[in-house]
C-alpha cells in the first residue's frame, strides 16, 4: 500500500486536530488555540496547546509535537498503518489501493488537474478577447474592474457545443467528461457543459482550479450552472474564495459566509477579503467546520429576501449539533431586497461595515423564529413554542451549551409571558406581595445572565484571608519594583492590609509606605527597599525580589516597564477577586448539594465559569513571557 504526500495531506486537512484530541482530553479556547493540560506528562498550568490552522499540537513544558497522525500513534499507542485507517475512515476517505493503482490514480488526479488549469486560462483568453465584448460589459455594468476579473480568474464560455472540446482535445473525450467539462449522452457525441456564460474558476484550499461555475449572459435558464461533482470536487466540502479568504480571516479575525460568486468578489473588491460562500447549496457540516476552522463566530449574510432569510435559518439549525462553548453563529441581515454586492454598489464599503458591527446572535434568531412561526395567544400555544425551543436546544451534543440553551429559552419565555405582579384590592386581607426582582442582564455575548445575589458575611472581608500565596508574593515582588504602581490600586491593596501571616503585615507596610510618603510616586526601587528596611522587612522583601523565576514580566528586572505595570494591575485585579469568588463558589457548591434546585445549579455553574475566568486571565499573564503560540 502506497500512501502518497497527497493522501496524507488530503487526510490531515479533513480532520480537525481540536476535535480528535478533545476526545481524550479537555480542551480550552485560548485565542485562536486551544490549551490543556499536557496529556504527556505530569503538569498543574496548561502548557499544551492545539493549533487547528496549522494542524499541529505543541506542549512547552515536555516538546510534545505533532500532527494529527502522531497523536494516534503517541497518545493512543496506535500502529502508523492503523491510525492512519482510523483517521481515513472518520473522514470518509478510501484507503489507496495496490501501489500500481494508487500510482495510477494520483498520476490521473494530476492530469485533471492540469486539464482544469488549462481550461481556466483557455476561458479567460475569450474574456479578454473579441468573443468576450459581451461578457465583459456584463461585468463593467456590474462594477467589476479588469483588476478583480484577473484576480479571481473570470473568464467567459462561448455559445458552442465544441470549441472547449477542440481546444484541450489533447486530453481525450474520457478525461473532459470526467473533469467535468463536458456532457455524456448515450447515442451522442460528448459536448461543451458550458456554453454562453460567464465562467468563474472554483478553486481548492492550495488554488487549484478543481470546478467552475458558469453564471448565464442575458436571459436564460438557469441563471448559474456549476461543474457536478468529481475526483477533484466535492461540493459538500469545498467553499468558494476559501483559498483567498484564510489569511485574511486571520488577519481581521472574522469570515463571512454569503450566498453566490458575485457577492464574495464584489465584497472582496471593496476591501472584504474574509469572504467565502456555499456553492448553491445550504452551508454543510463540513463547510461549517471549515468556518469553525478561520473563526469562533463566523458571520452568515444571506439575501434579504425570503429565499435568502430561509437559507440562514436552515444554517442555523444545522448547526445546533456542533455548538461548543465559544463556537456559534452569528447573522448579518440585508436590507429587504438587496444582496451584498447590491449594498456596496448603491451604499459603499461602510454600509456593510455598519451591519458587521451588529450582528444577531444564533439564539436570538433561533427565539425570533419560533415566536413569528404562529399565534402566541392562548396557553396552548405558548406550551407549543416552549416545546418547539426546548426541541431545538435537546439538538445539541454538548451538554453544557445545551444546558444554557434550555435555561435561555425559559428564561426568555418566562419575561415574554410573565404577567407581572397581581392587583390587590384594598378589602384583601394581609399586605401586597413584593414585586418581583429582576431577572437579570444580558452579558457581552448576548445571553441570559441572572443577577448576583447579595453577598453573605463570609464574602463579605473575604480579602482579609485565602489569598493565594504565591500569587501574593509575585504581586509584592512587583510592586516593590514598581512602587509608582502602589497609589493606583491603593483601594484594592488596602482591603488586603488585614490579611493574617507574614503576607498580610508586608501588604500593610507597602501601603503605608504609599500613605506616609507623598514622594511614592517618584520613588524608585531601591529608594522603597530602604524604606521597607527601617520597618523591618529588608530581609523579606530582598527575599521577594528573587522571585524572577516566578513567569511573570512585573517579577522580573529586565523587563518592559510598560508591560510589567500593566501585567501587575491584571495580576492585581485576579488575586483579589478570587477568595471571593472561592468562597461564593464553596457556597453554591454547597447549597447544590442540600437543595438540588435548576437555580442552585446555574449558580453553581456561573460561579464556575466565573472562577475558571479568572485562572484562565491568570495564566494568560503566565505564558505572556514565553511568547505566542505561533510557529
Amino acid at each position: 500500500m502506497s500512501l502518497t504526500p497527497a493522501f496524507l495531506d488530503e487526510l490531515r486537512a479533513r480532520t480537525t486536530l481540536s476535535t480528535l484530541i478533545a476526545k481524550s482530553v479537555k480542551l480550552q479556547r485560548a485565542g485562536k488555540e486551544f490549551r490543556a493540560c499536557c496529556p504527556f506528562h505530569n503538569e498543574k498550568t496548561p502548557s499544551f496547546y492545539v493549533n487547528d490552522d496549522k494542524g499541529f499540537y505543541h506542549c512547552f513544558g515536555c516538546g510534545a509535537h505533532g500532527d494529527a497522525i502522531r497523536w494516534m500513534t503517541d497518545q493512543r499507542g496506535l500502529p502508523f498503518i492503523d491510525a492512519v485507517k482510523e483517521l481515513a475512515q472518520a473522514a470518509g476517505l478510501d484507503m489507496p489501493e495496490q501501489d500500481r493503482r494508487a500510482a495510477e490514480k494520483a498520476e490521473r488526479a494530476k492530469g485533471l488537474h492540469e486539464l482544469m488549469g488549462e481550461a481556466a486560462t483557455w476561458f479567460t483568453e475569450r474574456l479578454n478577447g473579441i468573443e468576450g465584448a459581451e461578457a465583459r460589459a456584463v461585468l463593467q455594468r456590474r462594477g467589476i474592474t479588469p483588476e478583480t476579473a484577473r484576480t479571481f480568474g473570470l473568464g467567459f464560455a462561448p455559445d458552442s457545443r465544441g470549441k472547449l472540446k477542440d481546444a484541450l482535445k489533447s486530453y481525450g473525450d474520457p478525461m473532459l467528461v470526467e473533469s467535468g467539462m463536458l456532457i455524456a449522452v448515450e447515442g451522442k457525441e460528448p459536448y461543451d457543459r458550458f456554453r454562453g456564460r460567464l465562467m468563474i474558476p472554483i478553486r481548492d484550499v492550495r488554488g487549484r482550479t478543481i470546478a467552475f461555475g458558469g453564471r448565464i449572459i442575458g436571459d436564460g435558464e438557469p441563471k448559474y450552472l456549476n461543474s457536478p461533482e468529481t475526483p477533484l470536487f466535492d461540493k459538500g466540502r469545498t467553499l468558494y474564495n476559501l483559498d483567498r479568504a484564510q489569511a485574511a480571516a486571520r488577519k481581521a479575525d472574522r469570515v463571512i459566509a454569503v450566498e453566490g460568486y458575485m457577492d464574495v468578489i464584489a465584497l472582496a473588491q471593496a476591501g472584504f477579503g474574509e469572504v467565502v460562500a456555499p456553492l448553491g447549496t445550504a452551508l454543510t457540516e463540513h463547510q461549517l467546520e471549515r468556518l469553525w476552522r478561520l473563526s469562533e463566530v463566523p458571520l452568515l449574510c444571506f439575501d434579504g429576501d425570503s429565499a435568502g432569510q430561509k437559507a440562514a435559518l436552515r444554517a442555523a439549525h444545522r448547526a445546533l449539533p456542533m455548538l461548543a462553548p465559544g463556537r456559534s453563529l452569528a447573522f448579518v441581515t440585508l436590507p429587504q431586497g438587496l444582496d451584498p454586492d447590491d449594498l456596496v454598489r448603491s451604499q459603499g464599503p461602510g454600509a456593510f461595515e455598519a451591519l458587521l458591527a451588529k450582528p444577531e446572535p444564533l439564539v436570538d434568531r433561533l427565539w425570533a423564529s419560533e415566536v413569528a412561526a404562529g399565534p402566541l395567544d392562548t396557553p396552548e400555544q405558548r406550551a407549543g413554542l416552549k416545546r418547539r425551543l426546548t426541541e431545538l436546544a435537546e439538538q445539541i451534543q454538548d451538554p453544557n451549551v445545551k444546558h444554557e440553551y434550555i435555561a435561555e429559552f425559559r428564561a426568555r419565555a418566562d419575561q415574554q409571558f410573565g404577567r407581572g405582579p397581581r392587583e390587590f384590592r384594598k378589602d384583601q386581607r394581609g399586605p401586597a406581595p413584593a414585586r418581583p426582582q429582576p431577572r437579570g442582564t444580558r452579558n457581552a455575548r448576548g445571553g441570559w445572565q441572572p443577577p448576583e445575589p447579595p453577598p453573605s458575611h463570609l464574602i463579605k472581608g473575604v480579602q482579609a484571608s485565602g489569598l493565594d500565596p504565591i500569587l501574593a508574593r509575585a504581586v509584592l515582588a512587583g510592586l516593590i519594583r514598581h512602587p509608582v504602581e502602589i497609589a493606583r490600586h491603593m483601594e484594592i491593596l488596602g482591603s488586603l492590609r488585614s490579611a493574617s501571616g507574614a503576607l498580610g503585615r508586608l501588604f500593610e507596610a507597602v501601603v503605608e509606605v504609599a500613605l506616609t510618603n507623598p514622594a511614592a510616586r517618584q520613588l524608585d526601587s531601591e529608594d522603597f527597599l530602604t524604606i521597607l528596611a527601617r520597618s523591618g522587612f529588608d530581609s523579606v522583601a530582598s527575599e521577594l525580589l528573587r522571585a524572577d523565576t516566578l513567569p511573570f514580566s512585573f517579577t522580573r528586572p529586565a523587563a518592559d516597564v510598560a508591560r510589567a505595570r500593566e501585567d501587575l494591575g491584571e495580576a492585581i485585579a485576579v488575586m483579589a477577586a478570587q477568595p471571593a469568588v472561592d468562597v461564593a463558589l464553596a457556597e453554591a457548591t454547597a447549597a447544590l448539594m442540600r437543595d438540588g434546585t435548576e437555580e442552585a445549579f446555574a449558580r453553581q455553574v456561573a460561579l464556575s465559569r466565573q472562577r475558571q475566568e479568572l485562572l484562565d486571565r491568570l495564566a494568560n499573564l503566565m505564558l505572556a513571557e514565553d511568547g505566542n503560540f505561533e510557529e
